[in-house]
């Protein structure tokens, strides 16, 4: 019989595919270009969160965080075709940190820090496409982070047992995303009034 966690766990990857669908879809219309350097950190962190989600035994809540990693994987690959081009010192600096943090969680060999620094990391991933976001609105999808700001909320919800290493990766990203999706309103906002 299946629970509540597990059809949470399945809306969140619904939620999931729909959001990166309609993402996709706004890069071949030219509506979105994605930063690479985001993409690249979401996916590598993807893959070692939902491994300690295992760990964590996050159970359905792991689902989105496994869908993630291999769209991210593959939104990664069309920003380097079809996305941002500026990269900026800021870009590099941030993209060197997300590897220090990496270079920390395989050192720390323990779930729970792992998932810290794992998430410490996937903020800064965040920061390239923030600050793009903030110059460019109009160049990133709000309705991908709305997705999946709820996305994330059903999957945390869908957590089979909570502990840092099991929810702390989605909990996470769901201000992360809030973050992005509050720039892209205030800016769009902004501009307009210019």
């Amino acid at each position: 019989m299946t629970d509540y966690k597990e059809i949470l766990g399945a809306l969140s990857v619904l939620l999931a595919l729909s959001a990166y669908t309609l993402y996709i879809r706004d890069i071949f219309v030219h509506n979105t270009k994605p930063h690479a350097f985001s993409w690249i950190v979401w996916a590598v962190l993807g893959g070692i969160a939902f491994a300690a989600q295992q760990w964590g035994d996050a159970g359905a809540g792991s689902w989105v965080t496994f869908t993630d990693m291999f769209l991210c994987t593959l939104i990664f690959v069309i920003a380097l075709w079809r996305g941002e081009k500026g990269y900026m010192q800021f870009d590099w600096i941030t993209l060197a940190l997300a590897g220090v943090a990496l270079i920390l969680w395989k050192l720390t060999e323990t779930p729970t820090a792992s998932v810290i620094l794992i998430a410490f990391a996937d903020f800064l991933g965040f920061l390239p496409t923030y600050r793009k976001s903030f110059h460019k609105p109009w160049e990133e999808s709000m309705s991908m982070y709305v997705l999946s700001t709820c996305k994330y909320t059903l999957a945390l919800l869908a957590v089979s047992s909570y502990s840092i290493a099991s929810a702390l990766y989605v909990g996470a990203l769901i201000p992360m995303n809030i973050v992005l999706v509050g720039i892209i309103v205030v800016r769009r906002s902004q501009l307009k009034k210019i």
